[in-house]
Parts: structure tokens; sequence; C-alpha cells
């Protein structure tokens, strides 16, 4: 073996066990980043896109179940996805019963991977401001909905398409700033599309 070919095979030994390393550097780092991103930023494919067809049976207790056809009545709507098991549903819930008491959208709620009598519970025990509940045992429907977890709130516009999503707990300044003057625009534009970015930039 010539002292060229030997430094070639040195080489290689030494270049082999790097690429896992690298492979796993590049991994950490994406994972890293991805600890840090708020979710809530993260946009959501089905911005202007109809409603996924699905049909619920309404919360235990309640009488009225929820279906796509419900969404396309030619009225504002909201679909506000909840759990009773779920904290930040509790934090958000007392915007929602003020919201739930406007005539200018309609407030429907999907209980996502409940069990039937603690969903009952729990709207009994802090109010149900739903004009529809869907019981969403398996949560099936919530991934066609692009549901990432909850709480999670849709904003739908007359012609039934999902015109705007809140990733997390509605609070007051998401209310204020962004919800009420979304319903109110697509109250008095009902063929207007509008877009994520859109109702970020207010115009």
């Amino acid at each position: 073996m010539t002292e060229q070919s030997v430094k070639h095979s040195g080489k290689s030994r030494i270049f082999v066990p790097v690429l896992p390393l690298v492979f796993f550097l590049v991994i950490g780092v994406f994972l890293g980043i991805g600890l840090f991103l708020d979710p809530s930023l993260i946009p959501s494919p089905l911005i202007g896109k109809d409603v996924p067809e699905f049909k619920l049976p309404p919360v235990k207790g309640r009488k009225l179940g929820l279906e796509s056809a419900d969404l396309r009545k030619g009225e504002v709507s909201i679909v506000n996805v909840f759990a009773s098991w779920c904290v930040s549903c509790l934090e958000e819930h007392p915007l929602l019963m003020r919201l739930g008491k406007l005539d200018t959208v309609q407030l429907h709620g999907l209980n996502y991977k409940d069990k039937p009598d603690a969903a009952a519970g729990w709207l009994d025990k802090y109010g149900d401001p739903y004009k529809r509940t869907g019981a969403d045992i398996k949560g099936l429907v919530a991934i066609d909905w692009g549901v990432y977890g909850v709480p999670e709130t849709f904003v739908i516009d007359k012609q039934g398409k999902i015109a705007y999503k809140v990733i997390g707990p509605v609070n007051e300044k998401i209310l204020k700033e962004t919800l009420l003057p979304l319903i109110e625009k697509l109250n008095k534009a009902p063929d207007e599309k509008i877009s994520e970015a859109e109702v970020k930039s207010g115009t």
C-alpha cells in the first residue's frame, strides 16, 4: 500500500463518523426552532375554502347537533373547538358567553374527544353559549378541520367558507381587535373574500 492510499483511507474513516453527527445536529436545530414557534402564527391551509363536510350529534343533553349544512345558511358563524378537560377553554369561556349573546353571529361548539357526561356537565356548570354543538368523540372531524389542539376558533362567512382561525384561547384583545371587526365586515360584505393577511393588517 502506497503512502497516498494510506492517507486516503484515513480520510474516509474520519468522514464516515461525521455524517451521523451532522444529521443529528440538523434535526436538533429544526426541533429547537419548533419549540419556540408560536402556534397561533401557523397559517391554516383552509382559509378561503369551504368548511369540511361533516355531521355530528349534539353534546349530551342538547337538542341541536352540528353539520356542515348549518354553516351555509347565509349567516356569519363561529365554530369554537372545546373540551371539558381543556384548561384554556375555561379561560376563554366568559368571552364566548358574551359572544354568544350577539345577534350578528351564530356561535357553535365542536366538542373534541370528550366524554359525553363530562362535556354536558361542563356546559351545565359554566354556561352554554352555543346555538348548536357537535360531539366529535373520536376527533375525526377535527382532523378534517386541521385542528392542532384545543381551543381553536374558526370564523365562517355567509357562503360557508373559513375566513379566519384563532389557535389557542380567545382573549379580550383578539375579540375586540380581530373577531368583532371581522364579523362586522363579513356581515356588510357577504360576497367579499377576506384573507387572514387582510384581517391582521386591518384592511
